[in-house]
């Protein structure tokens, strides 16, 4: 009979996700069991309003071991703490139902664990556009390029396998949670960066096996990607510093000063010569960089037509994002920040933090 010890709860917080979750749940069944374990899938449903529980029933119809769970908080940090009120298992899976995951996924996950004794495992992301469109290809060679996510390995493809400071969605032990605690539920974006830097701050390994990969599927047009960055992803990485200032990382802070540079240098260059040489110089080093970079993605997709279209996507991803940075900031310094109303991290934290607070590192309260 499989014990506890044995079961691998797979974790998937999804809303409104119809037209990939069936496609990421059958990716997971299809997955290589290892011998002696067995998995159960669980799905955090945050209020979808589309066809997605729909589709889950149908899917429970066909396998047992899927469970749907109701995360009225809608949130994923929301999903994973409460996925650990139901999980049988003693490894826990997040997953992620944007994406798609390959049969030796949750094998390699467990091997590479048990091998280099690491709190976190992942590996990396291959990115495939969200559509058939152009718009959806550029977001896809602007996130797959350092240029575009600076040292981020897991998104451009770095091969070795190390310690890293992030992994993909997460594959850890439960005890993982009992010791350092749960995600910030006030991070409704990086939440999983968060959780890593403290698995690292606080003595433990987060690794990357670069066999491990993750098929994910980036935004539609570059209207609903630039949107995510400037009202998620640029101002929760801000937030982010207010409530784990170890978790400060230069990649997340370079477009604010990127941006802030473009405002100011810009009004200044307007009255002095010495300043306007420099800002446009600048500039133009920006434009050489963007462009060589547009070439080296125009040779691997094979578009010649991103030499001229990928520059100006590169300004305005970097530009936007670094609005929303120093609107995170502004709103951090004028104390109107979403994760500033609660002090609390999660349900329950009061106590972990009278039992702990003193011997780790732990977000801010």
């Amino acid at each position: 009979m499989t014990n506890q010890t044995n079961i691998i709860s797979v974790v998937i917080p999804c809303r409104n996700e119809e037209l990939y979750i069936q496609q990421c749940v059958n990716s997971v069944r299809r997955f290589i069991i290892p011998e002696n374990y067995q998995i159960e899938i669980l799905l955090l449903d945050g209020n979808s309003f589309d066809k997605t529980i729909e589709i889950i029933k149908k899917l429970q119809e066909e396998d047992s071991s899927i469970k749907l769970i109701s995360n009225n908080e809608i949130y994923q940090s929301f999903a994973i703490n409460k996925a650990l009120q139901f999980a049988k298992g003693e490894w826990i899976m997040r997953l992620d139902a944007h994406s798609i995951y390959p049969k030796n996924y949750l094998k390699l996950c467990l091997e590479t664990a048990l091998r280099t004794k690491a709190d976190n495992v992942g590996g990396l992301f291959i990115t495939l556009p969200g559509g058939d469109s152009i718009q959806a290809k550029l977001v896809q060679a602007l996130t797959t390029h350092k240029f575009g996510v600076g040292d981020a390995g897991f998104r451009t493809g770095e091969k070795e396998e190390s310690i890293v400071d992030t992994v993909p969605y997460g594959f850890f032990k439960r005890s993982l949670f009992e010791k350092i605690g749960l995600l910030d539920e006030r991070l409704i974006r990086a939440q999983d960066y968060e959780f890593n830097r403290r698995i690292s701050s606080n003595g433990g390994k987060v690794w990357r096996n670069s066999e491990i990969l993750v098929y994910y599927h980036n935004q539609p047009d570059l209207i609903s990607f630039y949107k995510k960055q400037f009202y998620k992803e640029a101002p929760y990485n801000a937030y982010l510093w207010y409530v784990a200032p170890y978790a400060f990382a230069i990649r997340h802070a370079i477009t604010g000063v990127f941006a802030g540079g473009i405002i100011i240098g810009g009004f200044l260059a307007i009255f002095f010569t010495a300043i306007k040489f420099l800002y446009f110089s600048i500039l133009g080093l920006y434009f050489l960089l963007s462009f060589l970079s547009a070439i080296q993605q125009a040779v691997r997709y094979k578009q010649i037509k991103y030499i001229l279209m990928l520059p100006p996507c590169f300004f305005l991803y970097h530009f936007i994002h670094g609005i929303g940075v120093i609107v995170g900031v502004f709103k951090l310094l004028t104390k109107t920040a979403p994760v500033q109303k609660d002090k609390i991290p999660w349900k329950g934290a009061e106590n972990f933090y009278q039992d702990k607070a003193k011997n780790l590192v732990l977000p801010r309260i």
